[in-house]
């Protein structure tokens, strides 16, 4: 039997004849006569078929700037000489992938999480391995390789609430309206997909600043939204004046129904902290014109000017009075990538949503149940962000040095990026109030637009990926964020260590000024 099956497949097997044989040849001869010649089957997926809403997505943070500078970076690895002896990529708020240490606490309480074998090594402090136990147990299985409940793992969502709490200075959050997510941006996309409704004038317009992240008009174009934007006044350090909200959105009026707002505080990629006035000023007109806060909080614990101060939109709106806390709709989000601790790689985030409609909130958990769950590490991470060593626990001093070392050195570099870029002749840079970034305004002379124009570029865009091929550094033009018409900017971050960020102002200001004489 196994020599006949071995002869069947060599092709060797019993012959079929009679008439059934040749009326199965005729048919195989007419269908391969209908086919086209081998080779010119049409794709059913082409640029023409494709979903363009995917196809009008654009995010510029990881564009054309910096695939030129990975090819930059293969060359010098093979030898191919150039200006400069590395690529420094700047163009992106990637703590650790600059050099910035993790920090110790949450890092142990992983590994412990990871593989509990560890519990009963002596090289782990006690409060790390009470923490580790305690998420562990509340895992299916006592593991973080299993599914956890989609909304997150229920102990860390209680850890989120009253975190929350403590920051808010007492004001109280229910862990049920605590969404555990993949990042911030998971969040922020998810509870945009539920606010996306409409046809025609009455599609769901949503409200971003400009310059933003280019997260929001990303989704945007994925969901087939509205992009609305509103303008953060420059030359007031970057402030949102809430006159300016009501210009866009009574413009916004005649082509959409814009009932979302977006706001990031502190801003990316601008780095200004709005003031409480400022707040209180966006809530009114949040419950006034009837739109859904979108507060972005990621950078909640970079804050380095001693003028300013983070508020919580949480806590403002509770402060406010019931009129205001029990009525306005508002999402707020924060993640374990930026802050002190830049564990970008986990994906860890959550949101907390307030005053939802009951029959929302069911479809919200429905729409998160169909991606299962956020990854549980990335949950454990967050936990940690949220419920760090207090005083009197082993690791309490550690963690402070830790985090305390990282904020001051990212206050030291926000002032010098500053002061820096406002020595060199054709850029302005604002203050860096908070977050990870510096947004300057640079002068383009009128050759170099025209230079842009002819190679199809955008000027910023130009002179970003002449800074790029010149001196290896890589920055974001602003046009990737928004930027008012005839201005220019581009964004960087400041998180490459002091001295590798003295060398990337030096290489820039001698760039810039070359770039000023070449074009003049």
């Amino acid at each position: 039997m196994l020599r006949a099956a071995a002869l069947v497949r060599r092709g060797c097997g019993p012959r079929i004849s009679g008439p059934w044989r040749r009326g199965r040849s005729r048919a195989a001869a007419e269908a391969s006569a209908a086919l086209p010649a081998r080779g010119r089957r049409e794709r059913v997926l082409t640029p023409e078929s494709m979903n363009p809403q995917v196809k009008a997505v654009e995010y510029a943070v990881r564009g054309p700037i910096v695939l030129k500078a990975g090819e930059l970076e293969q060359e010098l690895q093979r030898g191919i000489k150039k200006p400069f002896t590395e690529v420094i990529r700047a163009n992106i708020g990637d703590a650790q992938a600059m050099g910035q240490q993790p920090i110790t606490f949450l890092r142990q309480v992983i590994a412990l999480c990871t593989y509990p074998n560890l519990l009963d090594s002596p090289s782990f402090p006690e409060d790390a391995k009470e923490r580790a136990r305690r998420i562990l147990q509340a895992c299916g299985g006592n593991s973080l390789g299993s599914y956890s409940a989609s909304q997150g793992v229920k102990c860390i969502r209680e850890d989120v609430a009253a975190y929350i709490a403590r920051r808010d200075g007492g004001v109280p959050a229910d862990p049920d309206n605590i969404y555990l997510t993949t990042g911030a941006s998971d969040g922020i996309t998810t509870i945009l997909k539920i606010l996306v409704s409409g046809a025609g004038k009455s599609r769901t317009g949503v409200m971003i600043p400009i310059p933003q992240y280019p997260l929001y008009s990303a989704v945007i174009s994925e969901l087939g939204a509205i992009q609305v934007n509103y303008y953060l006044d420059e030359e007031n350090c970057w402030a949102l004046n809430v006159n300016e909200l009501r210009r866009a959105l009574r413009e916004a009026k005649d082509y959409c129904d814009p009932k979302v707002l977006c706001i990031i505080n502190p801003g990316n990629p601008t780095g200004q902290v709005q003031s409480r006035k400022c707040m209180e000023d966006v809530i009114h007109f949040a419950w006034e014109e009837k739109v859904f806060l979108l507060a972005d909080e990621v950078y909640q614990d970079n804050v380095y000017s001693p003028d300013c101060r983070f508020h919580s939109f949480k806590k403002v709106l509770s402060e406010m009075g019931p009129e205001y806390s029990s009525n306005v709709e508002l999402a707020s989000f924060h993640s374990t990538s930026k802050g002190y601790m830049g564990e970008c790689g986990y994906r860890g985030g959550y949101m907390e949503v307030i005053n939802l409609h009951p029959e929302i909130q069911a479809q919200l958990v429905k729409l998160l149940s169909v991606r299962l769950c956020p990854p549980v590490s990335g949950q454990a991470a967050m936990d940690v962000v949220v419920n760090p060593p207090g005083p009197g626990e082993e690791s309490f001093e550690q963690f402070m040095r830790e985090k305390e070392s990282v904020l001051g050195n990212l206050a030291r570099k926000a002032k010098l990026t500053e002061d820096m870029f406002n020595q060199v002749p054709g850029i302005h840079c604002n203050p860096l109030q908070g977050a990870m970034y510096a947004f300057p305004r640079i002068f383009i002379p009128p050759k170099a637009v025209e230079a842009a124009q002819a190679r199809n570029m955008a000027p910023d865009m130009f002179y970003c990926m002449s800074l790029l091929e010149e001196t290896g550094i890589c920055v974001v033009p602003g046009s990737g964020f928004g930027q008012r018409e005839g201005t220019y900017h581009f964004r960087i971050t400041i998180l490459p260590p002091m001295e590798k960020l003295k060398t990337v102002f030096q290489k820039v200001r001698d760039f810039h000024v070359s770039f000023l004489e070449k074009f003049a």
